[in-house]
């Protein structure tokens, strides 16, 4: 098996490429927020008969003087119509026309209707709600990890499982980012929720790493260095830590192609974050623990 913190040089240029790739996206494309957050009207409408082509639909719907309008096929026979005009009288207004304006009889799926108010309050405890997941792992990790200060002090294990989680996040963002541009997904609710649980799943998977080395560390810390203790609790865990993300990784990719577009997004960042969570579990977060030692020496 390839020795992982022997080329940890190797990961960390992965993973910093990674990293600037996200966020010259991001500074590029920005994300592609959705009504939760910039407001407006999201509208799915499923046509009995032939379903109208989006470029022509959204035409004739800017015609009428929506603003922001977005239009996506969903499934055979279905859109899903977003404008910046929020409220019951944008929605009537939106409906009105198109039912007389097509032949084909419409059935309305759903509509998530949000004032601009909503969506900054949205925005301010989406901030409130990471920050404090970021300080209660910290404070956490370092009670968890208290037993053992040598070579790296606890809260410091802490640390690391956050620059992991932050490696994790910034690189799904950057990812939605250009799907965000090319493909229209959108950054909703579902997605706040999608992130929360990244960094629930990355932080849990860096700690059953940490947790090995830990146990090592007591065991074998009179006859071994550190970098070999590192080196040997990875190679312990690794096949458990992919086997885990396998097997969630079937369940959401069952998910996504049975699930409908309701789901899509949500299911679609947690695919991609268990799979980076994975990554920086094993090949950034324990080699920063051995950089860390090596320093503190």
């Amino acid at each position: 098996m390839i020795k992982i913190i022997k080329h940890k040089i190797i990961w960390f240029i992965i993973s910093g490429g990674l990293v600037v790739v996200a966020i010259v996206a991001l500074a590029t494309w920005q994300l592609n927020l959705g009504v939760d957050f910039v407001g407006g009207n999201l509208v799915d409408l499923q046509f009995t008969q032939d379903r109208p082509a989006p470029g022509e639909i959204t035409s004739r719907i800017e015609a009428q003087g929506f603003t922001s309008v977005a239009v996506q096929p969903v499934e055979e026979n279905s859109l899903s119509i977003k404008t910046r005009e929020s409220g019951e009288a944008a929605h009537q207004e939106l409906i009105s026309f198109i039912r007389d304006n097509y032949d084909s009889e419409v059935v309305e799926l759903r509509l998530d209707s949000i004032g601009p108010s909503i969506g900054q309050e949205l925005k301010t405890k989406t901030a409130y709600a990471l920050a404090i997941a970021v300080l209660a792992i910290v404070i956490y990790i370092a009670w968890a990890f208290r037993k053992v200060s040598e070579p790296v002090a606890s809260w410091k294990y802490g640390i690391i499982a956050i620059v992991a989680v932050a490696h994790d996040i910034i690189i799904t963002l950057g990812i939605f980012s250009v799907l965000g541009n090319f493909y229209g997904i959108e950054i909703t609710a579902p997605f706040i929720a999608a992130a929360l649980t990244i960094l629930g799943y990355s932080v849990n998977d860096t700690i059953v790493v940490f947790d090995r080395i830990r146990e090592n560390l007591a065991a074998k810390h009179k006859f071994m260095e550190f970098e070999p203790i590192v080196e040997n609790s990875v190679r312990e865990v690794i096949i458990r830590s992919i086997n885990t993300s396998a097997t969630t990784m079937l369940a959401l990719l069952a998910i996504l192609i049975f699930g409908g577009s309701t789901t899509r997004d949500f299911v679609l960042a947690l695919i991609i974050g268990v799979a980076i969570g994975t990554y920086s579990s094993i090949f950034l977060a324990s080699p920063l623990l051995v950089l860390i030692g090596k320093k503190r020496k």
